[in-house]
């Protein structure tokens, strides 16, 4: 348990029914490399997010595209404002647009019916960051006040800070901290002047999550660097926090990853504490 009167928000969380007839999990299928496979043989909904991680402080929580390869992603985002009429989370919904597809601004207008729709997540394929129709499905985001989500390893800041620098009225959260895939020193110096490239550009906002996805065993004292770096680099007013469920609980259980953070942000003042854990997130996508 965790010390009475703390709370946050979860700014990205999955949510999955794999027996629902038109969203389809892609990177949760039998094919797909483990571990993210073993996801796929359970659903993890939002009651079971809510066991989990309710009784240690969660009070909203963000959802992120889950459904990869679904026929029309808007179904996605039709799915999970349901279940937040039913259970009072996701707050916000960040869902899928093939933004460098001729119909983009038709599937963000698609989404935009729905109250919680508040961002967009693409992966995309190829050298998206600085490819011309991706950026000119990227810009539409601006018109609509969406939040961008990216997932750019230290390689890639370079086109990230331009892609930033070139659209500075859109918000841009960097998932996972980078990606970070290694613990050497060698790894570690090259993400850390990767994510000193864009630190400080004022519309890219830093999200420390999904530190157990690289060597699968992590600790306390393994993720601080990286965590540490991240809040130097951004400052507290531009990183939030979230815990990448289910997917981290492959490697780790929802109470050993708020303990820690809890831990590691000890020193700070509650005021950056509070800015860290939910009031950053809730101001960023206005929930």
């Amino acid at each position: 348990m965790t010390k009475e009167g703390f709370k946050f928000l979860d700014s990205h969380v999955h949510f999955y029914d794999m027996k629902h007839p038109k969203l389809h999990y892609g990177h949760w299928q039998p094919d797909e490399d483990v571990p993210l496979r073993e996801l796929g043989t359970r659903n993890y909904l939002a009651s079971d997010f809510i066991k989990e991680a309710q009784p240690l402080g969660m009070y909203k929580a963000i959802h992120v595209q889950a459904a990869i390869g679904s026929d029309d992603p808007v179904e996605e985002t039709r799915w999970l404002e349901e279940v937040y009429k039913n259970t009072g989370i996701p707050n916000a919904i960040v869902g899928h647009v093939d933004l460098k597809a001729k119909d983009a601004r038709d599937v963000i207008e698609q989404h935009l019916q729905y109250e919680h729709f508040k961002g967009i997540r693409d992966f995309s394929y190829g050298d998206y960051l600085i490819d011309k129709d991706f950026r000119e499905g990227f810009k539409i985001q601006e018109e609509y006040g969406l939040i961008s989500s990216i997932a750019a390893r230290w390689e890639e800041m370079d086109k990230l800070a331009d892609l930033a620098k070139t659209f500075p009225n859109i918000k841009i959260v960097l998932d996972h901290a980078g990606n970070p895939d290694f613990r050497t020193k060698e790894y570690f110096d090259n993400w850390k002047k990767g994510m000193a490239k864009i630190s400080k550009i004022d519309n890219i906002i830093c999200k420390i999550s999904g530190l157990g996805m690289g060597d699968h065993h992590w600790t306390k004292d393994s993720i601080l660097p990286y965590v540490e770096t991240c809040m130097n680099l951004f400052g507290i007013s531009r990183t939030i926090f979230a815990t990448n469920w289910p997917v981290d609980g492959l490697y780790s259980d929802y109470s050993k990853v708020i303990n820690t953070y809890i831990e590691i942000t000890k020193d700070l003042s509650e005021v950056e504490k509070n800015a860290f854990f939910f009031k950053n997130a809730e101001e960023i996508y206005g929930i």
